[in-house]
C-alpha cells in the first residue's frame, strides 16, 4: 500500500535515492519505499549487498536498482545522481543516510578518525546535496531527507567527533530547508534515537576507542533500540508530513525537550552517562 501524507501525497511512482542503503537504516528504508511502490536506487560501498537487496525487492514486484557508491567522492556521487534522474527521469527524494560511528573520549581520537568521520557523515551529505539540489531546483519540486541523529541534538559523552557531525547535518538541514522552500524542495533531517544497526555493534561502520564490541552492544541495549523497519516506518510518515526535524523513537524528544529548556542540566544528564562509560571501560577483564 503507498505511504499517504494528509495533503494526498505518496510515494507511489516517485524515484528515492538511498545512500547506504544496503543494510541498517538504509536497507530498512529501501524496503519500505519500495513496498510503497517508489522507484528505488540503492547505494552503497557494498555493491554485491545492494544488489542482494535490490533482486529481492524487484522479485517481490518493485523496481529497484543498485549502485555502487562511496559518498566521499563528490564527482561519484553526481555521476550516480545523473544517472538515476536519466533513467527514471526525475529525482523525488534524496535519502542521505550514510554515516559511521566512531566513539571515545577525545583525547582517545586520533586525527584520522575525525577525518574519516568528517568525510562520511558530513561531507558525505554535502555532496549528496551538491548533486540532487540544483536538479530539484531545476524540476521545481523533490525532498532532501539527511540523517543526523539524537547526538546531533543533545549533549552527549565519550563521542564528540559523531556528534559533531550530527549537529552540523541538522543546521545544514534546517538552513537548506529554509532556503530551498523558495524553490519547492522540502527538507527534512531524521533523528533517531538507538536503532539496532551494524554501527551499534562497530564492526566496519563503527569503531569506539573506550569500549569493547561486547560492552558497546551491550551499553547501547539498556537505551531500548528498536529494529530498523520500526524506525523506517515511522520516519517516512514524518518525511510525508513534511516534518523538519524528525525523532524516531518519541521518547527520545523529551532528552531533547531537556536540551532546549536547561544546557545545563543536559551537560549534568550526559556527565551521569560519561562516569557509567568509564565504569564500564575499567571493569576488570574489559
Amino acid at each position: 500500500m503507498a505511504r499517504r501524507d494528509t495533503a494526498g501525497r505518496d510515494t507511489a511512482g516517485t524515484v528515492a535515492f538511498i545512500t547506504g542503503g544496503a543494510s541498517g537504516i538504509g536497507a530498512a528504508l529501501s524496503e519500505a519505499l519500495a513496498a510503497g511502490a517508489a522507484d528505488v536506487w540503492i547505494a552503497d560501498r557494498q555493491v554485491d549487498v545492494a544488489e542482494g537487496l535490490a533482486q529481492r525487492l524487484r522479485a517481490g514486484g518493485a523496481t529497484a536498482h543498485a549502485v555502487a557508491l562511496d559518498v566521499r567522492d563528490a564527482a561519484a556521487f553526481d555521476a550516480a545522481v545523473a544517472e538515476t534522474v536519466r533513467v527514471s527521469g526525475r529525482l523525488d527524494y534524496l535519502f542521505n543516510n550514510a554515516g559511521i560511528g566512531i566513539g571515545g573520549e577525545v583525547d582517545a581520537l586520533t586525527l584520522e578518525d575525525w577525518t574519516d568521520i568528517i568525510d562520511v557523515n558530513l561531507r558525505g551529505v554535502v555532496h549528496g546535496v551538491a548533486a540532487a539540489y540544483p536538479r530539484m531546483i531545476a524540476q521545481g519540486s523533490g525532498h532532501i531527507v539527511n540523517t543526523a541523529s539524537m547526538a546531533g541534538l543533545i549533549t552527549t559523552s565519550a563521542q564528540a567527533g559523531y556528534s559533531a557531525t550530527k549537529h552540523a547535518v541538522v543546521a545544514l538541514s534546517k538552513t537548506l530547508r529554509v532556503e530551498a522552500a523558495a524553490h519547492g524542495v522540502r527538507v527534512s533531517v531524521l533523528c533517531p534515537g538507538v536503532v539496532r544497526t551494524p554501527i551499534l555493534s562497530g564492526g566496519e561502520y563503527g569503531r569506539n576507542r573506550t569500549l569493547s564490541r561486547e560492552n558497546l552492544i551491550s551499553l547501547g541495549e539498556a537505551l531500548r533500540p528498536i529494529e530498523p523497519d520500526q524506525f523506517a516506518t515511522a520516519a517516512l510518515r514524518g518525511v510525508l508530513r513534511n516534518q523538519a526535524i524528525i525523532v524516531v523513537p518519541k521518547w527520545w524528544k523529551a532528552l531533547w525537550y531537556l536540551e532546549r529548556l536547561s544546557p545545563t542540566l543536559s551537560m549534568r544528564t550526559a556527565a551521569v552517562a560519561l562516569k557509567r562509560t568509564r565504569e564500564v571501560a575499567s571493569a576488570p577483564g574489559q
